[in-house]
């Protein structure tokens, strides 16, 4: 627990972006301790290389993407909601194209993948986590998010569709990870969307791969998707899948709360940056032994594994 995390071995798989429909293969390999988690393009010439950090999510429209001289690699935030769910600190991500794959829509079947390759403890390197010390926040009209000092790893989150089948569902969740299990609680919540969406998404170039195979889709009344809901709150389930993924874009895991409202990426990365941009608002902590860690991760990545 106290020690950096790896791939046991290689792993591939094959999906669709959700956003560009394009195919493409995925390919989840170990990585030595202290170089964090690495995506690579290797479709391109010199197959250039990302190490996540809130500086290099430059396009946040209906995802996290990262881009960096107009290479991108967008959609990473399941899988980053998987990494954090299971420990990972350090990981290399080649993909052949400028999406990751959509799989079902959750983070479930990248737990599957890694779980597949196995997760191998890199000791001696001791894992860093970041303490947030004093609250930090983002506000933009009526959304905010935040971050308050807490020795665990809790997430409140609202949000607010005026639609039928939201009116159904609890808009609230609150998970606190010293008592909650991600894999069981969190990992198989879907993205969603609406059928009067899709001409807007054709448009910018958005949601041309996706599907009722990954996604739920709703009209103007219902949830289209014949199987139904996998949770009663499924919606706002999936949006904690997100902030954690887009959390972990920081590199670390956070000893902190996070609360927002109507929160979504771009909010999500805005509040990564002023967390960052406040040196007296965080600190790195590593510890000695694994009873000394916050119990909220013995729990988070035991009952991953």
């Amino acid at each position: 627990m106290i020690y950096q995390r790896t791939l046991n071995s290689t792993i591939r798989a094959v999906g669709v972006g959700l956003h560009s429909g394009d195919k493409v293969e995925l390919t989840l390999s170990p990585a030595a301790p202290d170089s964090g988690i690495v995506f690579r393009r290797v479709d391109l010439p010199g197959q250039p290389s990302f190490k996540v950090g809130p500086d290099l999510v430059n396009d946040t429209r209906l995802s996290s993407t990262l881009v960096r001289d107009e290479v991108r690699i967008g959609t990473i935030e399941h899988l980053m909601s998987a990494f954090a769910g299971l420990g990972i600190d350090n990981v290399l991500v080649d993909v052949t194209a400028q999406e990751m794959p959509i799989m079902d829509g959750s983070a479930a079947p990248f737990l599957y993948l890694i779980q597949q390759a196995g997760v191998k403890e890199q000791k001696p390197a001791r894992k860093r986590y970041v303490r947030v010390l004093k609250p930090v926040e983002a506000v933009e009209g009526d959304k905010w998010v935040r971050l308050l000092p807490h020795e665990g790893y809790k997430v409140r989150l609202t949000i607010e569709f005026k639609h039928p089948a939201f009116q159904k569902s609890a808009q609230t969740a609150e998970l606190d990870f010293a008592e909650t299990s991600y894999i069981k609680e969190v990992a198989r919540a879907r993205t969603f969307g609406f059928m009067h969406e899709v001409e807007y998404m054709r448009t910018n170039d958005l949601g041309r791969g996706g599907s009722m195979e990954n996604a739920i889709v709703l009209d103007e009344y219902k949830v289209l998707n014949q199987e139904g809901l996998r949770f009663d709150d499924e919606f706002v389930r999936h949006k904690v899948l997100d902030a954690i993924g887009d959390l972990y874009i920081l590199g670390h895991p956070l000893i902190a709360a996070f609360e927002g409202f109507k929160s979504g990426h771009a909010m999500n990365n805005k509040l990564l940056r002023n967390l960052l941009a406040d040196p007296t608002a965080w600190e790195y902590a590593t510890f000695d032994k694994a009873e000394q860690a916050p119990s909220a991760f013995h729990r988070y990545v035991q009952a991953s594994i």
